[in-house]
């Protein structure tokens, strides 16, 4: 696992499309026991090189119930993004991830992470990648319906800020998917 780290951290592949450079960012464990796949870094994550460490971490942690010490920890839960370096800013928003770095690197890392039991799904490219033709047509229909992808993966909106006007549009998200959410964390840690 530490060379497979070590390959993915020095990865250039993508480099002729990332104005800020490559600075692949990921967190894993042959002991992970959550897999947790995101997007891809953002512009302070590119410069900090921490996984999460932006307002959108902070409420990720707050919906999955979990600690810094717990959610930092590879080898308790693994962070692995669809395009492991900040694409760029686009027209509203970041660029979307890049689509080499998971079909590069995303089998390799599951194979060295035998004790993962749950995968988080958090946001569109994730869920279309891992899901493929099982996944309904919209986010918010995979989210309402995540039971259907368990046990293996629990489809999550992006915990961005800019998404608070989906959360309070779908009150269900709240009171239905994070307590359950949170009880199956529990229990892949207890």
């Amino acid at each position: 696992m530490e060379q497979l780290l070590s390959e993915i951290r020095a990865c250039t592949v993508c480099k002729p499309y990332l104005e800020a450079g490559p600075r692949p960012i990921v967190s894993a464990s042959p002991l992970s026991k959550l897999i947790i796949i995101g997007q891809a870094p953002g512009s302070r994550v590119h410069k900090t090189g921490v996984p999460w460490d932006d307002p959108s971490g902070v409420n990720l942690r707050k919906w999955l119930g979990l600690e810094e010490e717990i959610f930092y920890n590879p080898d308790l839960v693994a962070l692995i993004p669809m395009g492991f370096c900040y694409p760029g800013k686009g027209k509203s928003g970041d660029l979307p991830p890049r689509p080499e770095c998971a079909p590069l690197w995303h089998q390799k890392l599951w194979e060295h992470m035998p004790k993962a039991s749950l995968t988080l799904l958090v946001g569109q490219y994730a869920q279309k990648y891992y899901l493929g033709e099982q996944a309904q047509k919209t986010l918010t229909a995979r989210v309402k319906n995540f039971t259907e992808y368990l046990p293996q993966f629990i489809p999550l909106p992006h915990p961005s800020p800019r998404n608070n006007i989906w959360q309070k549009k779908n009150p269900w998200f709240g009171e239905e998917v994070l307590p359950i959410l949170q009880k199956r964390i529990q229990e892949i840690f207890t």
